[in-house]
């Protein structure tokens, strides 16, 4: 099959559109024929070796799959040749604590495509029959994987893990990203306010059209005063924040009292100053959240299907063109989401 991966960490020109041998098929496994996968800023970190995951090379990257079914080995029941399905960003253990209370997010032992097993910048993949997930009837193979670390987390970041309620205030930064545009659309469907940052008037612009109330350009000087004054002094209730470094910061900053603050990445800078006298008289709450749980992924991806949420694509492109992709998403031209099509 063909397939692009790196053999060393470095610049996008590490990777290699290449020809490897078809991946094999175990007893309750599928091969998925890849008709689309997703491309996120976690599979730069991981390309360039800063990701602080344990990564073995050569590694094919891509969390995100769709496809079809195209083989299934002994002991592989539940699905059916030809099935359309997505590969679950996580698959976990099914026995540790965090598997039995529904927070499979943090599994220790999850199967993760892209990190711990080959991704889906390939033609095919290998997958347990329990990680596949149907793709609803009439859905897109490039919507369907738009939808699980976008949407997933928005929901697991705002709802689950930041309790946003109808009538608050959230303050989404960088709304251009793929994140962003999942999480306009999941506060408005939760009833919030929603205010939104970006880099140009021109992703603002769309950002409202998806759903923002208001809108501020971060690039300039000041911008989180301006976002007091939107939220006449207070702040927002709970701050949408996976930028980092400055933006982290000064978004802490204006966090209404009795807020959270809910964070994901951190790309602008990973290690930041914290004053904590500040965050404790504020009762301020910081809340770290990581990916989406396996049924988060399911109910945005039902949402999805029935029209409720929409995925915002940037761009389709051929899994030859991965290096060029990286690049794209690197310099923060696109808004929504880059999709690689084997």
């Amino acid at each position: 099959m063909r397939a692009v991966r790196f053999h060393r960490f470095g610049e996008p020109e590490v990777l290699v559109y290449e020809d490897i041998p078809d991946p094999e098929l175990g007893p309750g496994e599928a091969v998925v024929r890849v008709r689309a996968c997703g491309v996120n800023h976690l599979d730069l970190d991981i390309r360039s070796g800063i990701s602080r995951l344990g990564i073995s090379l050569p590694h094919i990257l891509g969390r995100e799959v769709a496809g079809e079914v195209a083989a299934l080995g002994p002991d592989a029941g539940g699905f059916r040749v030809g099935d359309r399905v997505l590969v679950a960003i996580i698959g976990g253990c099914g026995r540790c604590p965090f598997c039995r209370t529904g927070r499979d997010n943090l599994c220790p032992e999850a199967r993760r495509p892209g990190i711990n097993r080959p991704g889906g910048y390939a033609e095919l993949v290998v997958a347990r029959v329990e990680d596949l997930i149907p793709v609803p009837r009439g859905l897109g193979f490039e919507e369907a994987a738009a939808v699980p670390i976008a949407f997933g987390t928005a929901y697991h970041m705002l709802i689950t893990q930041g309790g946003l309620k109808v009538g608050e205030t959230v303050l989404i930064n960088a709304a251009g990203s793929t994140i962003g545009t999942a999480a306009i659309q999941v506060a408005r469907a939760a009833g919030a306010r929603v205010v939104v940052t970006a880099g140009s008037e021109a992703k603002l612009e769309r950002a409202r059209e998806l759903g923002a109330h208001d809108g501020v350009n971060y690039s300039l000087p000041g911008w989180e005063n301006r976002i007091l004054e939107l939220t006449d002094g207070r702040g927002p209730d709970v701050i949408f924040e996976h930028v980092g470094g400055e933006v982290f910061k000064r978004s802490l900053a204006i966090l209404a009292v009795d807020g959270r603050l809910c964070v994901c990445g951190g790309h602008a800078g990973e290690i930041v100053d914290l004053d904590l006298i500040s965050l404790f008289r504020k009762q301020a709450r910081v809340i770290g959240s990581f990916s989406a749980t396996r049924r988060e992924v399911e109910l945005a991806l039902d949402l999805v299907a029935r029209g409720e949420l929409r995925p915002v694509i940037h761009g389709v492109y051929p899994l030859a063109e991965a290096r060029l992709v990286h690049k794209l998403l690197a310099s923060r031209a696109n808004f929504g989401k880059l999709i690689l099509n084997p």
